[in-house]
């Protein structure tokens, strides 16, 4: 049975499984970030709400969610709204698969800035 002592070590392994087995024609889905950088940070992954809806990763301090870069505005909205129903501080972890894409992330943490948004950013990507 394989055994990971740190959180960064299960994060190492389950990106480089999911490189080789990921086929060469098909990107990593929303989902896979989820597992692997929610598991990664010792966090729950897809957490259920009483209303139904799922909060993508819910750590001891944070309702997080993961979103591609594109689609940013959407990560703002839900972030602020699972922190409001968890009591949880809100964290967006933006995938950015394409160095045209840190403007995204820029745009993201300008946002946050310029208003002073309770919101904690992650970057995945270069």
């Amino acid at each position: 049975m394989l055994t990971f002592s740190t959180p960064l070590q299960f994060f190492i392994i389950s990106l480089l499984s999911g490189i080789y087995s990921t086929s060469v024609f098909a990107a990593p889905s929303e989902s896979w970030y989820q597992d692997v950088w929610c598991l990664g940070k010792g966090g729950e992954v897809e957490h259920r709400l009483d209303d139904g809806r799922r909060i993508d990763c819910l750590t001891q301090t944070h309702a997080i969610e993961v979103e591609f870069a594109r689609k940013w505005p959407e990560a703002v909205g839900q972030s602020l709204d699972y922190s409001m129903l968890t009591g949880k501080q809100a964290g967006v972890v933006l995938v950015v698969r394409k160095k045209d894409e840190l403007i995204h992330w820029q745009r993201l943490n300008n946002l946050i800035q310029h208003y002073q948004l309770p919101i904690t950013t992650w970057r995945l990507g270069p």
